[in-house]
């Protein structure tokens, strides 16, 4: 029988991986949070801008444009979950590698892993991290499908208070899709995070507070969510 020795969490293992779990699981609450003190948030202010764009397709005779946008967007998800697929066999492969897999990384002297099981718990949470944002991936493709079948449902030529019906049921099937596949993308940021902790506890913190700081500062300080608030602006300007 095969000894997988001691799981050796140091306080300073565990608190790494408690900041881990606080800003994996947390990032979303805290930046819905932040989005609704105000400020610019590239999630929050998108929500209204692909609403305003669900309520112009609606409005429009010729969806062609509508149409190709999500498949494109339905191309690029497509391909995030293959890679996050390829991913998750490859962690998979090194984690069911057994002893020889363990000997053979573990001699690697930037590898900081006092026995196996901490090895495999290591490897074990960069699965997790990948296979969360795998789920995330596949429900955004089935959501963006239904995003599709409700451009196709909309009629063409209708009264406003119909197209603005149908606009809101499209705008709220959108958001939710695009949001699942943000949370996929995000999957990768943690997953590094995570895969960090093979090079010790330090190492993980570091990654786990950097990735964070920089998601936090691309939704709030970049030119692009400088340039995406503006939009907002402009959008919920009223006429005239």
């Amino acid at each position: 029988m095969l000894e997988l020795g001691p799981l050796d969490l140091s306080p300073l293992n565990v608190a790494a991986l408690v900041v881990f779990a606080i800003c994996w699981l947390g990032y979303q609450p805290i930046l819905g949070l932040l989005g609704r003190r105000g400020g610019a948030v590239i999630n929050t202010d998108l929500m209204v801008v692909r609403a305003a764009w669900m309520h112009n397709m609606a409005r429009r005779e010729n969806r062609f444009m509508d149409g190709q946008l999500l498949a494109q967007s339905l191309s690029s998800a497509s391909f995030f979950a293959s890679s996050n697929l390829l991913l998750i066999a490859a962690t998979a492969g090194v984690l069911f590698g057994g002893q020889a897999t363990y000997h053979n990384v573990s001699s690697l002297a930037a590898i900081q892993t006092s026995s196996r099981l901490l090895f495999e718990a290591q490897l074990g949470l960069v699965l997790l991290t990948l296979a969360r944002g795998l789920l995330d991936f596949i429900w955004g493709i089935r959501q963006l499908n239904y995003v599709l079948a409700a451009i196709g449902a909309t009629p063409e030529r209708a009264d406003d208070a119909a197209h603005h019906a149908f606009g809101d049921v499209a705008g709220r099937l959108l958001n939710p899709a695009l949001h699942s596949f943000n949370s996929g993308v995000r999957g990768y940021y943690f997953a590094l995070a995570a895969a960090a902790w093979l090079f010790g506890p330090i190492s993980f913190l570091i990654a786990t507070l950097g990735v964070t700081a920089l998601l936090i500062w691309r939704q709030r300080r970049s030119p692009a969510a400088r340039a995406i608030a503006d939009l907002r602006k402009l959008l919920e300007r009223p006429p005239g």
